[in-house]
């Protein structure tokens, strides 16, 4: 992988992080047009997800400071309340982590067949969220954390959008937007972190391995630049519930995939 192809895989990444769209797929997508051995790319996806998370930790800054005092005070208050829900819903992507990583991993091998199919679930979850009978919104209970995690889990698919997922998943449920939109957003912290420490830890970023120490961090600048965008833009289009024209984006991108195999 040379710097200008990790250059636009991280701009991908950081663009389709937080936009409904998935950046998995999307990263599949890139490196296949691109040309990007998939023995290269392992690490740099994990790199660059690792990139737009940091993105994540400035744009809600503020929240997590606030989040962390008042857990920390050991009280049962609303942020322990928010603390533990994100726990539970880390539970279904720990359990895939755990039992199912080499099999998520043999996912990533540039199959547009799998990548569009998913990519089409997605549109139709967005869709779902948007067509569904309006209910008074609520705050986000045990049960919808639980929930959103399981869609966070199933997102490990390439084509399967984990924002779009957890976010269609909280709406659909009669969540607040604006709390779908944080929890959704917050809770991808811990996991994606997780994964890059243990890449690091197992050595995954020397030079000799992956994609090289140079493509990593350029493309990891580009994914925390976009993503930085991103985040703050999808923030925006929750609150007014425009989220339609993703659903039309992901189905036109997902038979273009499917298309471009079967043809």
């Amino acid at each position: 992988m040379d710097l200008l192809q990790a250059l636009i895989l991280g701009i991908i990444q950081g663009l389709t992080e937080f936009l409904p769209v998935s950046s998995s797929g999307h990263l599949e997508i890139g490196k296949v047009l691109l040309g990007v051995h998939i023995e290269e790319s392992l690490s740099f996806s994990v790199a660059v997800h690792g990139a737009t998370v940091l993105s994540t930790v400035v744009v809600f800054r503020n929240d997590i400071v606030s989040i962390l005092k008042g857990f920390f005070q050991f009280k049962w208050n609303t942020e322990t309340r928010f603390v533990l829900m994100i726990f539970l819903s880390l539970i279904p992507v720990a359990i895939v982590g755990f039992f199912f990583e080499q099999r998520v991993e043999s996912l990533f091998t540039g199959n547009l067949l799998l990548v569009g199919s998913m990519l089409l679930i997605t549109a139709a979850l967005l869709t779902l969220s948007m067509v569904v009978k309006q209910r008074k919104e609520k705050p986000i209970g045990f049960a919808d954390s639980l929930i959103i995690g399981i869609a966070q889990a199933l997102a490990v698919i390439p084509g399967i959008s984990r924002s779009g997922a957890t976010i269609a998943s909280g709406l659909i449920l009669g969540n607040n937007r604006t709390e779908v939109a944080r929890f959704s957003f917050l809770m991808v912290l811990i996991p994606i972190l997780g994964a890059n420490f243990l890449d690091i830890v197992k050595g995954n970023f020397s030079s000799e391995a992956g994609a090289g120490i140079g493509a990593i961090i350029i493309g990891s600048i580009a994914a925390f630049v976009f993503g930085y965008l991103a985040c703050r833009w999808m923030i925006s289009l929750v609150k007014k519930g425009k989220l339609m024209w993703f659903a039309v984006y992901c189905s036109i991108v997902g038979i273009i995939s499917i298309l471009s195999v079967i043809l």
